[in-house]
This record gives structure tokens, sequence and C-alpha cells, in this order.
């Protein structure tokens, strides 16, 4: 019955999940858009920690290694819900969306080893904005209107395997590829048509990870874990054209292209360096669980004719830092349901990599900061299935220096089947 409901809700949610538009941040217009690091709902519960963690029944998209653990084939779908909030020095304005945030399957191979792989979006482009401009009477000058949209997907198969019963090391390989389009659009005051701008561009890719756990048994059932993992360095290939056309604008807002004033060619690449993690946690099988991780990359660079506007922003170095972990009262209370409940919560404090100059003069550029706290809950169903609840509140971005202050709140929604696969029927 499980694998019958997976197979259809592979089949309705694979093409809605290339199509959809999961971002309005408007921190989405820079690179390849607004950037999802690969986690489930339980590691994101948790303030994303997970390079140290592993469970026999819950899919890591941290660290390969962790496969080697699965002792449960597990089906995992995930969905996100943003309500978020923009804020300038003046103004306010909110937005919502739900959207699907992933599809895997994960099985054990023998008794030391596992796969797994799936389908996850990586990054999101969904932004509409307006400037308006006026003369010193007050009169409206004219509109510039930016809008864009679009994303990057990326398919993985990850594979772990125990060299020891307490060290075990991974590989993942995946494939990256999207569209994006961006847009600009001026209106000026008598003036009957407009001009516009617009970017299309095909994003290509792979990259290869590698993993390693360390479990080291304690007294009284307690473990000792440790994790990395090395993302290589990998390209992004882009491909597309940009576009200046005149254009005429409705009533409605409806758009009428007219004649085209310049075409170019688009070919370059984002160049992403190597991403390191490290992790370390203390738990008690079955019981509770904390951990604390650390995730750096250098500075995304790029090459070609991408359209980089460098006296606006810049890239630079990364990191997060994440606390969290997890309480389980009772596995196996007869008397309580909520005795069976897993228990999530974590911290995150990320430097995302983007550095803006909101005052104009290429002088005085902000880092953007992203700050987030989680609560979860793993509500535990019938043969070891699982509806896990995240809940996240953050903060990203500042209003100082004429910037965005984003504040959000995310809820998180995944489905764990898990059942037992290719083990051999014994007869007596």
């Amino acid at each position: 019955m499980i694998r019958k409901i997976l197979v259809t809700l592979l089949l309705i949610t694979s093409t809605t999940l290339l199509a959809q538009r999961t971002s309005s941040s408007p921190y989405s217009f820079f690179g390849i858009g607004e950037e999802f690091s690969p986690r489930t709902v339980e590691q994101n519960s948790m303030g994303g920690i997970g390079v140290a963690f592993n469970h026999y029944k819950y899919l890591n998209f941290t660290n390969p290694a962790a496969n080697a653990f699965l002792r449960q084939t597990t089906y995992s779908i995930g969905v996100l819900n943003n309500n978020l909030t923009v804020k300038t020095t003046d103004t306010k304005q909110t937005s919502n969306g739900t959207s699907l945030n992933y599809i895997a399957l994960g099985f054990p191979i023998g008794q030391k080893a596992g796969f797994s792989f799936g389908l996850q979006p990586i990054s999101s482009v969904g932004y509409s904005l307006s400037d308006n401009n006026f003369e010193a009477n007050g009169d409206l000058q004219a509109i510039t209107l930016y809008d864009g949209n679009g994303g990057v997907n990326r398919v993985y198969g990850s594979f772990g395997m125990m060299l020891t019963k307490q060290f075990a090391l991974g590989i993942e390989a995946d494939f990256s590829f999207g569209n994006v389009e961006n847009s600009i659009t001026n209106q000026r005051a008598d003036v009957s048509l407009a001009t516009k701008y617009k970017e299309t561009n095909t994003i290509r890719g792979g990259s290869v990870s590698f993993g390693a756990q360390y479990i080291k048994p304690l007294k009284n059932n307690l473990h000792l874990d440790a994790g990395a993992t090395l993302k290589l360095g990998n390209n992004l290939n882009v491909e597309g054209n940009d576009y200046l056309y005149s254009v005429s604008i409705g009533a409605s807002g409806g758009e009428s292209p007219r004649d085209t004033i310049a075409t170019n060619v688009i070919s370059g690449k984002y160049v992403l360096p190597l991403k390191s993690t490290l992790g370390v946690g203390i738990g008690k099988y079955n019981k509770w669980y904390v951990g604390l991780e650390y995730e750096s990359q250098d500075a995304f660079e790029t090459e070609g004719t991408l359209n980089i506007t460098n006296n606006a922003y810049r890239y630079e170095n990364s990191n997060r830092f994440s606390l969290g972990g997890f309480y389980l009262p009772k596995i196996n209370s007869i008397s309580s349901y909520w005795d069976r409940v897993t228990y999530r919560a974590g911290l995150r404090f990320e430097k995302v990599g983007l550095s803006i100059d909101g005052s104009g003069n290429s002088t005085n550029f902000t880092s953007i900061n992203d700050f987030g706290m989680s609560f979860g809950l793993g509500l535990p169903l019938k043969q070891l299935s699982t509806v896990n609840l995240g809940l996240e509140y953050g903060k990203r971005g500042t209003i100082s220096n004429n910037l965005i202050q984003e504040n959000y709140f995310n809820f998180r929604l995944s489905l764990s089947l898990s059942d037992t696969w290719f083990r051999k029927r014994k007869i007596d």
C-alpha cells in the first residue's frame, strides 16, 4: 500500500516541483536566486544540523556517509510554506507561498551500506519590485519595474558504506538544472512606449561530495558522533540571451512587445569553490541528541558574459553555525502517545555570502546575515512511519544602508514512510 501511495505522489508532484515559483525574496535577484541548503524537515527543525547525525529510518541530505546506517527503506516528501514580511525604512509588505521542498527515497544495501536518491530545489527566483521617481514639484517622472522568476533544481544519488562498526564513508553526485528570467521595465511619464530589458538563462552543472562519520560508544548507552563533508568546487554553466526592446503597456498591465533595440548572447559560468562542513554531537539512543555544526565556503566567482554589477553588490565568503537536537520521552510508551513524539529545536546563524552597497557610491557594502530559530515535532504513525512538522522564525538582511530586512516564518511538513525491502523471508 505504501509503495502505491509513493508512486502516485511522485507522478503528481514531480512536475510541480520543476515549475513552481518558490521565492518572493528581493534577495533572489542576485546570482542564481535565493539558495536552499539541502536539508530534511527533521534537520531544519534542529537548526540545520546533520553532518554528524544518522538514524536507522530518517534520510540525511547533509552527509552521504549517513546512508550506511539506514535499516529501513524510507520515502520522504517535504513541503514548505513561507510567510515573508519585507521591510524598508518606510514601507512593509507581506507575501505567502507554498512549495514542494523535496522528494527522496533511501534504502539499505545489506547490513553495511545504503543508498538514496531524489529531487530537490537548490535556488529560487521570485521577486516583483517597483521604484517610482518624482520631479521636484511632486509629479511622477518615471516608474521602474523589476521582475524575476525561475530557479535551479538538482537530482542526486548518494551512497554510504560502513568500513567498521564505528566509521563510515560516503559519496554523492548530483546534476543541477534550471531556468532563470530577470527583467527591468522603465516607463516614463508622457512617453507612449516603455523600455524593457530582459535576460533569459539556462543553468546546468554537476558536483561531487564526500562525507565521513565516526561514532564512539560511551557508557550508559551514550554515543559521541563526529562528521565531515567536502563538496568539491564545481561550475554552473549559464547560457542564454538578453534583449532590449520597446513595449506598450495596457491599462490592465498587459504588455505588447514592439521594436527590438538590441540583443546579445549570454555565455558564462558561476564558479563555486570548495564547501566544507564539520560537526559533533552527543546523545542517547532513541532518547536525546545535541549537535553543533559549522559550514564554510569561499566567495562565488563569475566568468564570461554574465550580467554582474560589481558596483552594486559582490560575493564574499559564507559560513554557518548551527546548534540543535531532539528529545524523545519514551519511544515504546503504551500509555501516552505524546511520550512517543520526538521534540526538536535549534538555532542557526548564517553569513550568506552576499554584500550589497545601498548607498550607491560603491564604498559602503553591507554583508547580508540570516538568523533563525526552529522547533519541530515528529508524530509517529503505524509501521515506523512519521509525520514531521517544523516551525522556523528568522530574520535576513537589515534596513540600514538603504537595504531590505526580511522577517520570515517557515512552516515545514514532511511524510516519511518506512518499510522493509530486500530482506529474505524466513520460513520455519
